[in-house]
């Protein structure tokens, strides 16, 4: 195969990288929503926490094609090293090792969902607040490695999906939690 026909791996990684980030931002905002307890009628989906594992998954397998694609690249050749650990890809080590680090969060975290009980569910929801670190991680990353990110046809879709995902998180770390009444002075208040 020649090199114009390895183009083809370039095309498709770039492809499933901006799938993986337009997922991931639709994930987070259905994780968001569905922690303050929504039930949307979307489709075959009663509640929003089904459609929430179902974006993280795909986002799950967005992420491995976009790594795994790159290996067929014959313009960056970044070998399974370059793919696989952070800061050391030839091209743009910073932007693509802060991307990798962003998979291996966004895929650890979202599988963490199927140990939970083995975990503790605290355990797992405390860890599982950190999807959002990655997430903005996969962000930065796009910005910074990605070769269209000056783009309208990107920048749109991108922050069509994030600005939503981006306003919940600000606005969940700005809700202080509730104490109960009998915490708050209100002795004959139940606490529970």
């Amino acid at each position: 195969m020649s090199g114009n026909g390895l183009h083809v791996f370039w095309i498709l990684s770039r492809g499933t990288g901006i799938a993986a980030i337009l997922l991931a931002s639709l994930s987070v905002t259905a994780g968001l929503l569905a922690g303050r307890g929504l039930t949307l009628k979307i489709g075959r989906f009663g509640e929003i926490k089904p459609l929430h594992e179902a974006l993280s998954i795909a986002t799950i397998v967005a992420v491995l094609a976009h790594g795994l694609l790159l290996l067929g690249d014959a313009w960056l050749k970044p070998g399974l090293g370059g793919i696989a650990v952070p800061f050391t890809m030839s091209y743009r080590p910073f932007w693509t090792g802060l991307g990798i680090l962003a998979g291996y969060g966004l895929i650890l975290l979202g599988l963490s969902y199927y140990v939970r009980k083995s975990i503790g569910p605290a355990r797992w929801r405390t860890a599982h607040r950190f999807v959002a670190v990655f997430w903005i991680l996969g962000l930065v990353h796009t910005f910074g490695a990605g070769t269209d990110s000056g783009e309208l046809w990107l920048q749109i879709p991108v922050a069509l999906t994030a600005i939503p995902a981006m306003a919940l998180l600000v606005k969940r770390l700005g809700d202080r939690p509730s104490r109960p009444a009998a915490a708050r002075g209100n002795p004959g208040a139940d606490p529970a």
